[in-house]
């Protein structure tokens, strides 16, 4: 049996993000196989011996089970394709090597990378002098803001961070200060789809999303939103992912945090961090015509 899309995942609150997937797949006459932790072994077998098969494969769980590793190493064998290909997902993952690939090309705050506590014990001499009077030190793996100071201002807060997670290399960031716009922040979340953009003004404190309109869009200038989206998918080669944009004060856009893979996509309507049910189901059928 060949299948049109996979999709391995693993979080339960991924549920109506499959169903919405499930029923975007069966408008197109598109069959989707998901593969979990429940059935993981028996897909395997069933993908070894020849009995089960896909042509596209969307990967949300192998950054949590490895396990799930044998379903991408089987499609990169059979060359069936991937939204978002495991080597690149890797890739942007490590907020370090994501920072190295882009700095060149995309305007970032100003960064400073560090090496883990198992890499250098002892801290070594860091210049905090361009990071300005306040900076953010982040790990660079890991997501959810775990591990993340927001505002720091010592070279004994980046001591402090190091032993939280003493694996993880630590990125320390300019504080950005975005411009107001509106009466907002201009602080932005921007999810990018196989080719489509979706710009969303973004609460750094609540997590909440609401979309950029049209005209917000026009009205403040807000074009660049997508070309730098545009720009970031060329660079980590990743289908489905999002990134935090910033306007600072001065003008200038700022990619704050460059790559997440993979992206929450629970509904605005089931919590309040979720994304816009529009965009979700925009993004279900997208990935249904893939």
């Amino acid at each position: 049996m060949t299948h049109d899309l996979c999709v391995t995942w693993n979080w339960e609150y991924d549920r109506t993000f499959l169903r919405l997937l499930g029923e975007a797949c069966a408008r197109r006459g598109r069959s989707l196989l998901e593969i979990t932790p429940a059935n993981l072994d028996a897909s395997v077998a069933r993908l070894a011996g020849g009995e089960l098969r896909f042509r596209t494969l969307l990967d949300r769980a192998s950054e949590e089970d490895p396990r799930i590793l044998d379903v991408a190493r089987w499609a990169a064998r059979e060359g069936s394709g991937s939204i978002n290909p495991y080597e690149q997902a890797r890739r942007s993952w490590d907020k370090a090597e994501m920072h190295r690939a882009i700095f060149a090309r995309i305007h970032t705050p100003y960064t400073i990378i560090i090496p883990s506590c198992a890499e250098a014990p002892e801290l070594p001499p860091v210049d905090l002098g361009p990071l300005g009077d306040a900076f953010t030190i982040k790990p660079a793996n890991g997501g959810g803001g775990a591990g993340v100071v927001v505002e720091a201002h010592a070279l004994s807060e980046v001591s402090e961070a190091r032993r939280r997670f003493p694996d993880n290399r630590y990125l320390l960031q300019t504080r950005v200060r975005p411009a107001r716009l509106g009466g907002r922040s201009a602080w932005f979340r921007v999810i990018s789809c196989c080719g489509e953009v979706f710009p969303c003004w973004w609460e750094t404190q609540t997590h909440e999303y609401q979309a950029v309109t049209v005209a917000e869009e026009s009205h403040h200038g807000l074009a660049p939103l997508r070309t730098l989206a545009a720009s970031l998918a060329q660079i980590c080669g990743l289908g489905l992912f999002s990134s935090e944009i910033a306007l600072d004060e001065q003008g200038t856009f700022l990619v704050v945090d460059y790559a997440n893979d993979p992206i929450d996509l629970r509904l605005q309507s089931e919590t309040r961090e979720g994304v816009p049910d529009a965009i979700v189901r925009f993004i279900a059928e997208r990935l249904a015509a893939v």
